[in-house]
């Protein structure tokens, strides 16, 4: 990935005028020393993921302008794309008024975002506005996936918790 940063520059949070208003980048890390990030197409708009960072990956983001997450599943730093080939290459990172979630704009090598092998990770619905004893059954609104798992990641185990 390049020159990676040993420990992220981040500043200290000293006032809510500072976190809102000013010009520092002073993330608040949650009980975990996560950030949520939400990461859409940068042409588009759609929604691709749901990710997370910690300091080390926000830096590294920052640093190398290509998305880097941390991977809660397998506990580690995750650099989307560097095994499947699907690397999200940041055009815009937006952090919210009180610090503590990330949107990046991104345009993706290869077209896709999911480790399932669709183009988003959101690619069912879920029926709304109906009675609690109605049918919840998803909707796909990706008909095709734009590449096979198993021929990217082998027959790994799927890294989604249960």
């Amino acid at each position: 990935m390049g020159a990676e940063p040993t420990e992220p520059a981040f500043a200290r949070r000293t006032s809510v005028e500072q976190v809102e208003e000013g010009r520092e980048l002073a993330p608040r890390f949650d009980e975990h020393g996560l950030l949520p990030v939400v990461t859409t197409d940068a042409d588009s708009g759609e929604v691709l993921m749901l990710g997370y960072m910690n300091a080390e990956a926000l830096a590294r983001t920052i640093a190398v302008g290509e998305a880097v997450y941390w991977s809660r599943s397998r506990q580690c730093l995750w650099h989307k794309g560097a095994t499947s080939g699907l690397i999200q290459r940041v055009v815009e990172m937006r952090i919210d008024d009180d610090q503590d979630a990330l949107w990046l704009r991104v345009r993706i090598e290869g077209g896709a975002s999911c480790h399932v092998g669709y183009r988003s990770c959101f690619y069912r619905t879920v029926p709304v506005g109906a009675p609690p004893s109605a049918d919840l059954t998803l909707r796909f609104v990706e008909a095709e996936k734009v590449f096979d798992p198993k021929a990217v990641y082998g027959d790994a185990p799927n890294p989604t918790r249960l």
